[in-house]
């Protein structure tokens, strides 16, 4: 099922209306959803589509001939072209008497540059020299985000500049993904969105006549099951030191949250583990976040977390136990993670992700009263109680003249009363001049009466699990 990626698609639906060369650039991570993207944006369009795989040069060219050959309807048994450069001479040839609009993709590009270095001058030649004038849309595609951002997208490439688009595809948001999440309540949409992440191709795995448990147990916790070792397998596809990543990720995982605590715990030198975070960071595996309203190039609050809630999920529950696991201890391991004490706590951490994401997608809108342009949480010390407090969802405009503050309360029951008065005595310390408006998320409902007070105050939202879930 293909979901979501709608403004991706208008963006290539309207460099493919330009008439004229068109060169994007799209790249993510395996299994988020590349090629689907590019498989529904091509329905019903003339396409050029070739899938390199990571296999000799030669074998490569092979492949690519016999495809131009076949798209442009040159019949009998033609031998492959000799190089790259004749192979995309030929194809503008054939382009400029095709006279018709198409797309042009060249799926994981990085393997044949790989195997074959000096592709992307040969496709920088083709770009400058042979397809200009010509209507057609030409897609580069990787799922090694280094490389594409590097040999295809940096500044010392031969096809820096050339590019009229890119797209890095990044995991569904918990909204978009709805259709694929599993379980039949709004609560267990929000578990299964912890586990799996948005990543499309880990959600179709889902067993819809299947609990959570059940498919985190068969999926994560089984030595045959298809996402035991995924993270580890995705981390080799873009890094060397696989294994010294792997013990960063699970030094963050396991609570460690400054720079000087994660390399003890990793066993890196302290001097080195910036440059180890801000790999990571770039893959879009961890974030650093300061308090609402900080400098993040000056604040020294800063803290590290795992930002994908697959990578955070596998980190907490499965790396720890991989050779338990191996040894078939699976569902012992799975049952101690289903645990309600670890489980929601754990869940409880992402859905303040999921509640920041209704902001985003409320200020997209229009919808949150005022245009948002600073987003983050806040932590610090209150003056008044002298002890350290936070605040879950924080965002402002610019000029600081509104702010939001939000609570987000994943327990089954609590006093909403203190909760809001919390929430409010809170949001003063860090804006006391500022138009306040306030939003409490909930696991369950709350009373007839605290919905009533936010109806009648005007400033304050109630938004529960069931009101996320909602189309």
């Amino acid at each position: 099922m293909f979901v979501g990626r709608d403004k991706e698609l208008v963006a290539l639906e309207q460099h493919y209306a330009t008439g004229r060369f068109e060169m994007a650039v799209i790249y993510g991570r395996r299994r988020v959803g590349k090629t689907a993207l590019i498989s529904e944006f091509v329905k019903g369009k003339p396409c050029l589509f070739f899938t390199a795989q990571e296999k000799s040069n030669e074998i490569n060219l092979r492949g690519f001939s016999e495809k131009a050959f076949e798209f442009f309807s040159m019949g009998g048994s033609l031998p492959s072209f000799g190089t790259w450069e004749s192979a995309l001479s030929f194809v503008a040839e054939r382009a400029r008497e095709y006279s018709l609009p198409f797309v042009f993709v060249f799926d994981e590009f990085p393997y044949a540059a790989k195997a074959h270095p000096a592709l992307p001058s040969a496709f920088q030649i083709a770009v400058d020299h042979e397809f200009s004038g010509i209507d057609m849309t030409m897609i580069l595609c990787g799922s090694n985000q280094g490389f594409m951002e590097s040999e295809v997208l940096g500044s010392k490439s031969p096809l820096y500049g050339r590019r009229t688009m890119q797209i890095r595809l990044r995991p569904l948001d918990f909204f978009a993904a709805l259709p694929l999440l599993g379980g039949s309540s709004a609560e267990d949409k929000v578990r299964f969105y912890a586990a799996f992440g948005g990543t499309p191709y880990y959600l179709e795995q889902i067993d819809r006549d299947a609990n959570f448990a059940e498919n985190v147990s068969r999926l994560f916790f089984n030595p045959y099951g298809l996402l035991f070792r995924e993270p580890e397998m995705l981390l080799r596809q873009e890094l060397r030191e696989t294994a010294l990543y792997s013990s960063i990720l699970d030094a963050v995982a396991a609570g460690a949250t400054q720079p000087k605590l994660i390399a003890e715990r990793a066993g890196v030198e302290q001097n080195s583990i910036g440059k180890y975070l801000t790999t990571l960071s770039g893959l879009g595996l961890i974030r650093r976040d300061v308090p609402f309203g900080e400098n993040p190039d000056r604040s020294r609050s800063g803290i590290w977390h795992i930002d994908d809630p697959f990578f955070a999920y596998w980190y907490r529950f499965v790396s720890p136990y991989i050779d338990a696991i191996d040894q078939g201890a699976g569902n012992a391991i799975a049952g101690r993670a289903a645990r309600p004490e670890m489980l929601e706590t754990y869940v409880g951490g992402q859905f303040e992700n999921i509640c920041m994401q209704w902001v985003y997608r409320k200020n997209a809108m229009g919808d949150l009263g005022f245009l948002a342009a600073k987003f983050g949480k806040w932590w610090g010390g209150d003056p008044t109680l002298r002890e350290q407090v936070d605040i879950d969802v924080v965002a402002s405009d610019s000029q600081g003249h509104d702010l939001l503050a939000g609570e987000c309360n994943w327990r089954n029951s609590f006093d909403e009363t203190d909760a809001i008065e919390t929430l409010e005595h809170r949001a003063g310390i860090i804006a006391k001049s500022a138009r306040r408006h306030y939003v409490l998320f909930t696991k369950r409902p709350v009373s007839d009466g605290t919905r009533k007070k936010a109806a009648d105050r005007g400033d304050l939202q109630i938004v529960t699990a069931d009101d996320l879930t909602e189309p």
